[in-house]
């Protein structure tokens, strides 16, 4: 319920249910118990009981209790543990920087095709790369088959620098897209440096994209390419970019200009009224115009933010700089940011052809994104009206707009209506075959999964699920998703379902568990059901004890203090222990947000996202232009907090369809367009946490 918090969908790591024999039922263990090897270990206690074995080798891992976790290896093992290849994982990665290759090897031949062995084989890698191992890297890496490792990726460049082939757009193209500080991308690079295919331009370039993305310590590492003297003066330009505007009076050098650079656009994250003025008066001048259209486009980025109406003007000062020398490349988020001040431009009338210019400007890939498509289709549509080109502009739009329209998502619901056809759902598949769930019901992976997450341990479960529906077909998907649903794991029925391209079961993506006592909570104070649902689903994905990060627990992700504050509002016995509670967080979670939902004069989209990222935010959100209700959505400055407001609405018009309700067009759900409070409205709630 706070952009703070980031929603876990469910995927808490470690419960504290401690009883196998209750949770998951030994017929499902034993149907994969008989393949682990028979091995010569020490016998279990008499009293040992699977589950405790496992739970007790998690805590040993926590601990880093080397001595607890070998015995607990040893026991899992001779009790042919349907686990056991957890608790040797565990024991293993414990102490990795030790082990040597035949163990990983044997390992490897004795868990083979399980997560855990491709897990571990990550992890080998990288303790490879640490160690500079190139031959039995070499020989590892192509059996990595998850290979979603970073800087596994940029390890695996290495050997292939060394041996002398060209690797050059590969090896900088991973470089670019390191976003946090190791050792794999750092070695990468220095190599790319020692064989002369690191230009200087390359290195800002990173340097840039680090300062956009508030990465201090990737800055400074790249920068450490190009010297120590470089290495400091970026990391001063980093911690007190003001003062490091005046330490100079003029630019000598490439290297000058971007480091004047760099303390401009690290000065706008926090005085981009200072940074506007000391552009127009000297640095605009000063800097070469790829650099001073860079320094104009952060500032205009971090304006629009700020939702100022400043920012697409600046963006445009970005433009006319581009053009008068060799143009600079600006990132897609960036991109993304002058699309959105575009659309609130001008009073919210909008600068269309800046949206185009725009999502024109983006790589291949961000440009298929549904919103892209969508709001460049939205800016031929508006374009055309004075263009003797308008036919063909029209056509390009619907074009557009029909290629989104399928898509089950926000903006394919929002071209549908636009295009004058609600989005018509997808017929159902045909039922399952018995073999198709026989298979999933005998897969080792989905079964231990199920396990593993029965047991409290829902990250280890979670990840081990995923592993096992990579690459399967939509019918081999719907099957696996319909294990989860009927063992009521909600979050990998949905997720699982949601991957479907073909065939689409809309009750598996969208379920409705707890139906009465939902709809009894949300009718009893004036909700609409399907708001709820929608809201739930991106929540908790129906996780009953989910639990953020930050506290947020059960299916409305209720915080402590807000539940107690609206027990009190609205008059309920409360205890902290209830919060976990179904009916009790169902209750308090209706509550508040049927009181959020009138503070914002029923803009189910302000609600929502008060409800994700606290009430005082829309507040100030609202100020400016009135504005179209999708267009003030795109705007959210939180990226989770939009991609939330996005996802809470498309949810809820199924939902909808589903319950046989109202609101079932996305544009009803948008309701009116945003804009500040009529003053004749009822005053805030400022007492609203």
């Amino acid at each position: 319920m706070r952009v703070t918090k980031t929603a876990v969908r469910g995927e808490s790591v470690y419960g504290c249910a401690r009883r196998w024999q209750v949770l998951a039922p030994l017929a499902l263990l034993s149907a994969f118990a008989t393949s682990i090897p028979t091995l010569a270990f020490a016998a279990p206690a008499a009293s040992a009981d699977p589950a405790t074995t496992v739970l007790d080798a998690r805590e040993a891992l926590r601990k880093r209790d080397r001595n607890r976790l070998a015995a607990l290896r040893a026991q899992a093992l001779a009790e042919t543990n349907p686990l056991a290849l957890w608790v040797e994982y565990w024991e293993l990665s414990n102490r990795l920087g030790e082990a040597q290759q035949p163990e990983l090897t044997a390992f490897a031949e004795r868990w083979s095709g399980s997560y855990v062995e491709d897990r571990l084989r990550n992890d080998w890698l990288l303790e490879l790369g640490r160690r500079r191992d190139w031959a039995n890297f070499t020989a590892e890496f192509p059996r990595f088959r998850m290979n979603d490792d970073r800087q596994v990726t940029c390890y695996s460049l290495v050997p292939e620098l060394i041996a002398g082939r060209d690797i050059k757009a590969a090896g900088i193209a991973a470089w670019l897209a390191q976003k946090e500080e190791d050792d794999g991308c750092a070695l990468l690079a220095a190599t790319l440096l020692d064989t002369r295919q690191l230009a200087p331009a390359d290195i800002w370039k990173k340097i840039r994209l680090a300062a956009e993305a508030n990465k201090p310590r990737v800055a400074r590492q790249a920068a450490g390419l190009l010297g120590r003297d470089v290495a400091a003066s970026v990391g001063e330009a980093f911690e007190s970019p003001a003062r490091f505007l005046t330490k100079k009076p003029s630019i000598s050098a490439r290297t000058d200009a971007e480091l004047y650079t760099l303390a401009l656009t690290r000065l706008a994250a926090s005085d981009s009224e200072s940074v506007a003025g000391l552009l127009v008066d000297r640095w605009e001048k000063a800097l070469p115009p790829d650099l001073a259209a860079w320094a104009w486009a952060s500032l205009a980025r971090q304006n629009a933010q700020k939702l100022q109406p400043e920012a697409a003007d600046q963006f445009l000062r970005a433009e006319r700089a581009n053009r008068k020398g060799k143009e600079i490349e600006l990132p897609d988020d960036l991109l993304a940011w002058k699309v959105r001040a575009a659309l609130r431009a001008d009073g919210g009338k909008g600068r269309w052809q800046q949206v185009v210019q725009a999502i024109d400007a983006m790589s291949p890939a961000e440009q298929k994104d549904a919103a892209w498509i969508y709001w460049k289709a939205r800016a031929l549509q508006a374009l055309a009206k004075d263009s003797q080109e308008g036919e063909s502009l029209r056509a390009s739009s619907r074009e557009m707009l029909v290629a989104i329209a399928p898509q089950l998502n926000f903006y394919g619901q929002l071209a549908a209506e636009d295009l004058g056809q609600p989005q018509a759902l997808p017929p159902k598949p045909a039922a399952l075959t018995p073999a198709e769930r026989e298979a999933v019901a005998n897969h080792p992976g989905f079964n231990r999964a199920l396990a593993l997450i029965a047991i409290g341990l829902r990250s280890e479960g979670v990840r081990e699920w995923n592993f096992s529906i990579r690459g399967l077909g939509d019918r081999e998907l719907l099957a696996a998703a319909q294990l989860a649903c009927d063992r009521e794991v909600w979050d990998r029925c949905i997720n699982t379902s949601d991957r479907t391209r073909a065939e689409i079961d809309m009750e598996q993506r969208f379920p409705a568990p707890h139906r009465q006592e939902v709809a009894a909570r949300a009718k009893e104070i004036g909700l609409d059901p399907a708001f709820v649902y929608g809201l739930i689903r991106q929540e908790s994905r129906f996780i009953m004890d989910a639990r953020s990060g930050v506290g947020a627990s059960g299916l409305m992700q209720l915080m402590p203090a807000t539940a107690k504050w609206t027990a009190k509002k609205i008059g309920l016995p409360y205890s902290p222990a209830l919060i976990a509670d179904r009916d009790t967080n169902l209750r308090l979670g209706n509550a508040y947000l049927k009181l959020v939902l009138d503070d914002v004069g029923g803009s189910q989209a302000m609600a929502a996202a008060a409800y994700n990222a606290g009430p005082g935010r829309p507040r100030k959100w609202r100020d400016g232009p009135v504005l179209e209700t999708a267009i003030w959505a795109e705007n959210i400055p939180f990226a989770e907090t939009r991609d939330y407001v996005k996802k809470v609405l498309s949810n809820s018009a199924y939902y909808a369809l589903a319950l046989g309700g109202k609101g079932t067009t996305i544009r009803s759900r948008l309701g009116r367009p945003v804009g500040p409070p009529d003053p004749n409205a009822p005053p805030l709630d400022k007492e609203l946490p």
